[in-house]
């Protein structure tokens, strides 16, 4: 049989109308706004209506550290969503949506993969229903009305050396990292050093994720801080009034997107920050939306379970009032050989020696979920042809020390029937009770929260705060925002904030070098190592493979 590619798969299946999919979910016609014929936004009036109706349960999708070998994670989750609707539970699978930046740079797409796709592919992977490009707009409106405030007089006695709001584009371009604007005259604005970051690093994307309301979006944008003055006084978007003006471009993006899997089953799809530098998680409008129609929520955080997990659970959750009832865990025995030392070229040979060294990384995971959160966890082994009996039971071995199942995800090939098994073993850990903890406590103070972090998830040494980061905290303190959760910063290929560190890294250090609150998101995000907010272009992107015939048909999105 001749290989396929995803987008292949996802062009030769038969969509259902988005009014059939809004029906197998619970949404009622009056609720559904629809974008075309495949996909719709749900109007947030409809929580209203369920507010009686109990909580399904809430399952978390996360992984090992990441590697280039893959893991699939949300090919893992769709597949889920699927092997639970062919167990006869009713699932609603939620995800993030895909940032252009990566789309076209390294991905390609992110909308699962094989026959665990959300479709249509192309349109989530591209525009969708233009959520970005709104948070973009708010982004951008509030730099302009920023920079127009100090042109015309600057009555709030802003320091243009000490603004921290950022211009921001939905595309990976280091070009774009450090500016100077504001130069040819005078009527060009004033001068000063600027940047960009990319949109899925906006606080903005974080307050769409986080508001359960307009009245709350409102609220938490009047608050974001976009600078300080000559003495050293905070200045938020409601001081510059244009908190109004930005939720009137986001009134639609808040509203969450639904689409379909290959099989059928229903999928928000909603919100997309980053888990190195943002919170990782989709919105909570959309968590809760499938909370209510759905026995089971089937979602995901992005990254590995020290980057995506750690946020989902110390600050999603946290803020949202949430429980997880099972975490999913996914590991592929390629990228543990990986980070047992084994080069990319060589990982289809039997390697039980490189494996063993590699899978001390899957295990801190899985002690991280189930030691210091206490939440029932499996590890979903995402199986890949080369993988031998060997191999798998080596690592079903070494978790089942730690009291922690294996189930085997075939879902790529085969899709839902492929997740059946780890179906089965998710609604087994679901009827568990659970103690659910949080790394740590609201009442610790900022250097506690990130020696908490530092020492419990990553297991280093603690932390180290450098430059103006121990500035930056003296000020945080002094401005009262000690109360909040901590939102890392940090490479998502190692436990620690040096990338080449693979594995499970012992006796290291994570380097603060930047504190700064996202008042308006309510957490405050710390920079760790050389991570960015605007990431580049690898040296052949994505793009280069991607293309539309001129019947319309897009090619090279994987």
């Amino acid at each position: 049989m001749a290989y396929k590619s995803d987008i292949e798969i996802a062009q030769g299946c038969k969509l259902q109308p988005i009014t059939e999919i809004a029906k197998t979910a619970g949404v009622d016609g009056e609720f559904l706004e629809q974008y075309g014929k495949y996909k719709a936004k749900v109007d947030l009036k409809i929580l209203d209506e369920l507010k009686d109706k109990p909580n399904g349960k809430l399952v978390l999708v996360t992984a090992i550290t990441p590697t280039p070998a893959g893991e699939g994670k949300t090919t893992t989750t769709v597949g889920l969503g699927d092997g639970l609707r062919k167990l006869g539970k009713k699932s609603i699978i939620a995800l993030r949506e895909p940032s252009l930046g990566p789309v076209f740079g390294i991905k390609g797409g992110a909308a699962g993969g094989g026959y665990a796709q959300v479709v249509p592919m192309e349109d989530i992977n591209l525009h969708f229903t233009g959520d970005f490009h709104a948070i973009g707009a708010a982004n951008n409106l509030l730099a302009a009305m920023l920079d127009n405030h100090i042109y015309q007089g600057n009555s709030l006695n802003i320091d243009p050396r000490r603004i921290t709001w950022k211009r921001c584009v939905d595309m990976n371009d280091r070009q774009l990292r450090f500016v100077v604007d504001g130069i040819g005259g005078r009527v060009n604005g004033v001068p000063r050093e600027d940047g960009y970051d990319i949109t899925v690093a906006s606080e903005i994307m974080a307050v769409l994720c986080l508001a359960t309301s307009i009245s709350d979006l409102k609220e938490r944008l009047s608050r974001i801080i976009v600078g300080y003055t000559y003495d050293e006084k905070p200045v938020t978007a409601g001081d510059l009034k244009a908190h109004g003006a930005m939720a009137a471009l986001l009134k639609d993006a808040l509203k969450p997107n639904l689409v379909q899997t290959l099989e059928h089953t229903p999928a928000f799809v909603h919100g997309g920050p980053f888990a190195n530098i943002a919170h990782g998680c989709n919105s909570v409008t959309a968590t809760k939306v499938a909370l209510k129609l759905g026995e089971y929520c089937v979602t995901e955080a992005g990254f590995g379970a020290d980057l995506g997990a750690e946020k989902f659970l110390d600050i999603k959750c946290r803020m949202a009032g949430l429980k997880p009832d099972a975490v999913v865990i996914v590991a592929t025995v390629r990228a543990l050989k990986l980070h047992g030392g084994v080069p990319k070229t060589e990982l289809e040979a039997e390697n039980l020696e490189a494996l063993e060294k590699g899978i001390p990384n899957l295990l801190r995971h899985v002690e991280n979920i189930t030691k210091v959160y206490k939440l029932p966890a499996v590890v979903a082994v995402n199986r890949f042809p080369t993988d031998t009996e060997a191999e798998l039971k080596l690592v079903e071995d070494k978790c089942k020390e730690l009291g922690v199942n294996v189930a085997l995800s075939e879902v790529w090939g085969k899709g839902g029937e492929g997740g059946m098994a780890l179906a089965e073993e998710v609604v087994k850990l679901c009827q568990q009770p659970n103690d659910f903890e949080y790394c740590y406590d609201d009442g610790l103070s900022i250097t506690e929260k990130l020696n908490a972090i530092a020492t419990r998830i990553y297991r280093a040494d603690g932390v180290e705060l450098v430059g103006s980061a121990v500035k930056q905290l003296k000020q945080l303190e002094a401005l009262g925002f000690s109360n909040m959760p901590i939102c890392m910063a940090k490479t998502q290929y190692s436990f620690s904030d040096d990338a080449k560190k693979l594995g499970a890294p012992e006796r290291f250090k994570i380097t603060v070098r930047n504190l700064k609150v996202s008042a308006g998101a309510g957490f405050i995000v710390a920079l760790t190592g050389d991570v960015m907010t605007m990431p580049g272009l690898p040296k052949v992107p994505a793009a280069e493979r991607i293309d539309v015939d001129e019947n319309g048909v897009i090619s090279g999105l994987f």
